[in-house]
């Protein structure tokens, strides 16, 4: 239940079932309470007279995610800033999301106070809501820190891993599997260079006992261990995850990756690492021993928490090299980002030339949802609108494609970014649409796009462009490395992911847990590579 985490991000909302109980127990059924009329009470220790008003003023929003909302929260006599997630009554549908909120609340409240892990104040309930008062972390997502920074020294990366490496040596000292590591689940307490690092969310925490096997298929599917998939773990899977964060921050990119779910899936049960990429070969030795080790797909021999804090690499962090890795990371973030704008603009030209019977449906939708008539659709409009038409996308979707489609970055939609952001809903693979795109960047014609023109499609405001990173597009696109890219390249392009970064927010537990269905009764895993077309058992 921690997915708008008070310390917080609106992006993340996916949610998962506790695993602490035999399967047949665990089963989803009606809340026994909903047809009550008495308010369904959640915390155990709920003391009706105690209102959160009486210690606390909540201010303005800080996140938002499918639960709940989270609030800055001020202390009435300290002044001291904190945040409060209240989680909404009306959203606990069944009686495992009542537990799953014990559980959360049960987890954090019995870890020992850490300078690494963020800290439950005070819990509340009432009729409408349970809220949960923890310690604000203002400094952002370890998420943001590597992308803006485009790679870690190994000094700095030493120095997060042992973070992570505390916290889950930690939680598993008090037998608390968190099975959600990312580095979206780490904020900084402040905006200082040197500011302490916290784990958050511990909505898809359980308690464990040595020995004890969980199922569920739970967590972020570039950060998920291969015995998940397998459906049968234990808290080895936190190392993993841990290991795919360190492979992160020196490197710039997930050590598993692919288009599709089951690309993932199969990408992590090869467990085949690149260290050849940039910028591994300086990289040392030691800190690639490590990865491997964290990275080990037989749970029984990867490392624990403790063996890897007693790590040279870890051990001896300021001798570790502070040279920088070199540009290689920062212009490979930078190339998700302007490869984005690519496929954005492509977006925009074919919303400008459909038919007009195709798009008559997407302006009487249009019509729909700018409920004020403005011309311009708000977030909330967007949302509302969605829901209108029986979309079943979660908020944290919606938010997403909110952010992708607003081109201008104004916060609203105008028809032409609304238009794209249906077409890319509806996945239109119209060979004409992407043949009129294509033309609008091939200006002379030639039946290729060269790098001058994609220079001066993607130039900014002021007509610059970075030439390194629209070499790097080239060269992404460019599969038979012409110096050019063709109809056939352009439509690859179009047709597949480029950032690995919004694709992690974008999958949901239920799609990634629909994996589970190809389990077969052996316990092995049947999955079609999409490279050689064969089904691979694993």
């Amino acid at each position: 239940m921690g997915n708008c985490n008070a310390c917080i991000r609106p992006e993340e909302a996916s949610k998962a079932d506790p695993q602490t109980k035999p399967k047949k127990s665990r089963e989803r059924r009606p809340n026994p309470y909903s047809g009550s009329p008495a308010p369904i009470r959640v915390l155990k220790d709920f003391f009706p007279k105690t209102r959160i008003s009486d210690k606390y003023i909540l201010g303005r929003e800080l996140g938002r995610g499918e639960f709940g909302v989270t609030y800055l929260c001020t202390d009435r006599e300290t002044r001291e800033a904190l945040a409060c997630k209240s989680i909404s009554k009306k959203k606990l549908r069944t009686a495992v999301d009542i537990e799953d909120v014990r559980r959360e609340v049960a987890i954090m409240s019995s870890l020992p106070d850490h300078p690494n892990i963020v800290k439950l104040r005070a819990t509340y309930e009432d009729n409408e809501a349970v809220h949960l008062v923890m310690e604000l972390c203002e400094g952002g997502e370890l998420f943001d820190r590597i992308v803006a920074r485009g790679h870690y020294r190994e000094r700095a990366a030493a120095g997060v891993a042992r973070t992570v490496a505390e916290v889950v040596r930690m939680c598993h000292a008090n037998g608390v599997m968190h099975r959600d590591l990312k580095p979206e689940n780490f904020l900084f307490a402040n905006k200082k260079e040197h500011s302490a690092l916290k784990a958050i969310d511990f909505g898809l925490s359980v308690f464990f006992k040595p020995g004890e096997r969980f199922s569920e298929i739970v967590g972020s599917p570039y950060y998920m261990a291969p015995e998940v998939l397998k459906r049968n773990y234990g808290p080895e899977v936190d190392i993993w995850s841990a290991g795919v964060i360190l492979y992160i921050l020196l490197c710039g990119v997930p050590p598993f990756w692919a288009e599709t779910e089951q690309g993932v899936a199969l990408a992590i049960l090869r467990g085949v690492i690149d260290f050849k990429r940039e910028p591994w070969p300086q990289v040392s030795e030691k800190a690639k021993s490590l990865v491997r080790q964290m990275l080990e797909p037989d749970p029984k021999k990867r490392l624990t928490a403790q063996q890897v804090l007693d790590h040279p690499w870890i051990q001896n962090a300021k001798k570790a090299s502070n040279v920088p890795l070199g540009d290689i990371v920062r212009t490979r973030l930078k190339q998700f980002s302007i490869m984005n704008r690519f496929k954005k603009k492509a977006l925009r030209v074919i919303a400008e030339h459909l038919k007009l019977e195709e798009i008559e449906v997407i302006r009487e939708m249009f019509a729909l949802m700018d409920s004020d008539g403005d011309g311009k659709i708000t977030y909330d409009e967007l949302k509302a609108g969605l829901r209108k038409v029986g979309s079943q996308l979660a908020e944290a979707e919606m938010k997403l494609l909110m952010d992708v489609a607003d081109v201008d970055g104004n916060g609203v939609l105008d028809y032409g970014e609304f238009v794209a952001i249906i077409i890319h809903l509806q996945r239109m693979e119209n060979d004409e649409h992407f043949r009129r795109a294509f033309m609008f960047f091939d200006k002379d014609g030639s039946g290729y796009i060269e790098l001058d023109e994609l220079q001066e499609a993607l130039a900014d405001e002021s007509g610059a462009c970075d030439t390194d990173v629209l070499n790097e597009i080239m060269s992404e696109v460019d599969t038979d490395k012409d110096g050019q890219i063709s109809y056939e390249e352009f439509v690859a392009m179009m047709k597949t992911g480029t950032d690995w970064r919004k694709a992690s927010r974008q999958y949901s537990r239920e799609r990634f847990k629909s994996l589970s269905v190809n389990l077969m009764k052996d316990g092995s895993l049947q999955l079609q590579d999409v490279l050689s077309g064969q089904t691979v058992i694993v």
